[in-house]
Order: C-alpha cells, then structure tokens, then sequence
C-alpha cells in the first residue's frame, strides 16, 4: 500500500468522524434558511463539498460548529446566486411530527399551535431565527454559536432574547392576548 492512499484513507477516515456525524443539523439549519427540502439538500451537497475541500483547516474535537458555519456561509451565497428577494421571504414548512396517540382535537390544537408557530417563526429576521434555530433545535451553546454566525457571544444573546421575545409576543397577539410594549 502507497503512503499517499494511506493518508486519504486517514483523512477521510477523520472526515467521516468529525462532520459527517452532523449532516442532520446540517440539512436542519440548511431547510431553516432556505424554506426547501430539495434547495437544502442542495446547499448540504455544496456544503460538505467545500467542507472536504477545505478540511484540513479544521482544528478541533468536534465538527458540528465548524460544518454549521461552513453550511450558513454555503447558504447564504446560494441565496444570493438562486432566489430573488421575493422569493426569500416566502413561508417556512415544518417537518410533520407523528402524532403519537393524541386524540383528534389534541392533534388539531397541536397542528394550529404548530401552524401559528410557524407563522411567527417566518416572520422573525434571518438572523433573529437562525440563532433561534441553532439554539433551540440544534441545542447548540452561546459559544457555538458565535463560531458559527461568526458573532460575539454577547451578540448571540441578544439576537436570541429579541427572537424569544418576538416570538412570544407574535404568538401572544395570535392567540388574541393583550401584550405590552
């Protein structure tokens, strides 16, 4: 065996260890920014592209944040090169989650709570729901975050206490509660 075959087989062995125990978070942040099944497969292809490519930068136990800001950066510039801005702001579709034995009203309330959700999710700022999607769905830290979003962590806080609160008084209003300013 060539040295040269043994040292791809090592990188790619690596690789495999480092990123691609993530490509689910990878395609949950990618369907979260793009809003589209098959548009987010195509930025995670693009995505682990470049993160092969560009792996031997990588320096650190564990890959889930260096591959999330590799797939946020691939995203945003397919946005630009693939959507017009109408486009962009068009709705969010939630994965359907298995109803797991609720009774026919329980499962209504929890589709039009979901459906409300999703609403509110739609009309938080890209940066508002990106932090709130890393956060609450990927369970990313403050810290990983910030590497992801290449953003401070004071900067990460902030956006995600706008965003829970946005959130909650989109919800809120429509629910038909009374919020304060």
């Amino acid at each position: 065996m060539e040295k040269g075959t043994t040292r791809t087989r090592n990188e790619l062995a690596s690789f495999e260890a480092a990123v691609l125990t993530h490509l689910d978070a990878a395609y949950n942040l990618a369907r979260w920014l793009t809003r589209d099944e098959s548009d987010a497969e195509d930025v995670v292809q693009e995505a682990m592209l470049r993160a092969y490519r560009f792996f031997g930068s990588f320096r650190g136990p564990d890959g889930r944040a260096w591959l999330l800001a590799i797939v946020r950066n691939t995203c945003r510039t397919w946005m630009r090169r693939n959507r017009s801005p109408e486009f962009m702001s068009e709705a969010v579709e939630l994965d359907e989650v298995e109803a797991g034995g609720m009774t026919p009203e329980e499962l209504l309330i929890r589709n039009a709570d979901g459906e409300a959700l999703r609403r509110a999710l739609e009309e938080l700022p890209a940066e508002f729901r990106e932090a709130l999607v890393l956060r609450e769905f990927e369970g990313l830290s403050y810290k990983e975050i910030a590497l992801v979003t290449d953003s401070p962590v004071g900067t990460v806080m902030s956006r995600l206490a706008r965003a829970r609160a946005r959130l909650q008084r989109s919800l809120a209003v429509g629910a038909g509660a009374e919020v304060k300013a």
